[in-house]
């Protein structure tokens, strides 16, 4: 999944950024509300972690543009402060979630992983291609019952490839979906990710590429 990280204390927001890029997502962090409008109107997110008190452009403004053209992107909101009165303010202006800091960052990940499924059309629980299974939520990917030692971005292009079994996905949808803002898009970073995924599934191979298209997964 996408998500924008928008905090204006950046020891914190390098923090989360480096998190949940490790639970596999990428995450593009911006520090300001004129940066994370920048960002919005250039990419789609799934989930935007939006700090309430910015600098720039205050929190409950993004959050409200948001709201209005509103393309499936949920807002879970941060604030320090985390009276009832200003959970129902900000749940008020439409924001989907409200966690109130200190908070633990297994929760956030938890909210995150819920918004997305929110944000996106619902697929089965397990993911499964022939002998391939792919759980999101267990974070465990098998071929024949063997468990895939794989990185957090090789389970994410497997993750995306099995959501849509026998479908091409071109590797500028693989770069979009999987990584983040610092990816180079003249790079051959998917060929190579696919490679490498390519020899951890193991024989017979079931990715196929398909030319001037991209790539596709399908029963073996």
């Amino acid at each position: 999944m996408r998500v924008l990280v928008v905090e204006d204390f950046e020891i914190l927001a390098r923090s989360l950024g480096t998190g949940l890029r490790r639970e596999g997502m990428a995450v593009d962090v911006v520090l300001d509300g004129t940066a994370a409008l920048e960002r919005l109107a250039a990419t789609r997110y799934e989930v935007v972690v939006l700090d309430r008190d910015l600098p720039g452009v205050h929190g409950d403004e993004i959050c409200r543009r948001l709201v209005h053209g509103r393309d499936g992107t949920r807002v879970l909101m941060l604030t320090a402060s985390g009276t009832i009165e200003d959970r129902v303010g900000g749940l008020a202006l439409g924001a989907d979630d409200y966690l109130p800091k200190p908070f633990a960052f297994a929760e956030l990940v938890a909210r995150v992983r819920a918004l997305a499924r929110r944000a996106t059309p619902p697929l089965p629980p397990v993911l499964t291609c022939g002998d391939i299974t792919l759980d999101p939520a267990r974070r465990v990917a098998a071929r024949a019952g063997r468990r895939l030692a794989l990185s957090p971005r090789e389970f994410a292009l497997l993750e995306c490839l099995l959501a849509v079994p026998g479908l091409v996905l071109s590797a500028e949808d693989l770069l979009e979906r999987v990584w983040d803002e610092a990816a180079d898009p003249f790079s051959s970073a998917v060929k190579h990710a696919v490679h490498r995924l390519r020899a951890k599934l193991g024989e017979p191979p079931v990715i196929e590429t398909v030319r001037e298209g991209g790539y596709r997964i399908g029963p073996a």
